[in-house]
C-alpha cells in the first residue's frame, strides 16, 4: 500500500494535532490552502513526523500579528514509504500553488541568513511576530 486510502478529515490546527508519522500536510486559512508541507522521518535531516511538524507551525502562528490560530486548520496524508512523501508534496504544491509556499512561512526563508542580507520575507512581514 502506497497511502492510507483517505486523507484525514480538515482538523483545527492545534497543539497534538497529526500522527507521528511520515507524510505530506495542508494547511488552512479561512478555508483556503495557503501552505502544504511534509514531513518525514527518513529523508529529511530534521526527522520530524507530521505531528511534530504541525507542533512547530502552531507555535509560529501563535506568536504572530495580524493572524489568529483559530482560523487555521490542517489535513494530512500519511505514506508507507518516505520516498512518496517527496513526490507528493511537490505534486500537490504545483496544483495548489499555495500563497504561503513562496512566502518564507516554512522552515526555509529565501535569503535568510545568508551574508550581507538582512531580507524580511512575505510571510513576516504580513504576519510580524508579537512584540512584548
Amino acid at each position: 500500500m502506497i497511502a492510507q486510502l483517505e486523507a484525514s478529515p480538515i482538523l483545527p490546527l492545534e497543539r497534538g494535532a497529526g500522527p507521528k508519522e511520515s507524510g505530506i500536510y495542508a494547511l488552512y486559512h479561512d478555508a483556503e490552502v495557503v501552505y502544504i508541507g511534509k514531513a518525514s522521518r527518513e529523508t529529511t535531516k530534521s526527522k520530524r513526523d507530521l505531528r511534530s511538524r504541525l507542533n512547530e507551525h502552531v507555535g509560529k502562528i501563535e506568536g504572530r500579528q495580524n493572524i489568529r490560530l483559530e482560523k487555521m486548520h490542517c489535513r494530512y496524508l500519511t505514506f508507507d514509504s518516505d520516498w512518496w512523501v517527496l513526490a507528493a508534496e511537490i505534486a500537490i504544491i504545483r496544483y495548489y500553488e499555495p500563497v504561503w509556499n513562496a512566502s518564507g512561512f516554512g522552515s526555509k526563508t529565501p535569503g535568510k541568513g545568508r551574508p550581507g542580507t538582512s531580507r524580511v520575507s512575505k510571510w513576516d512581514q504580513q504576519y510580524p511576530p508579537l512584540t512584548g
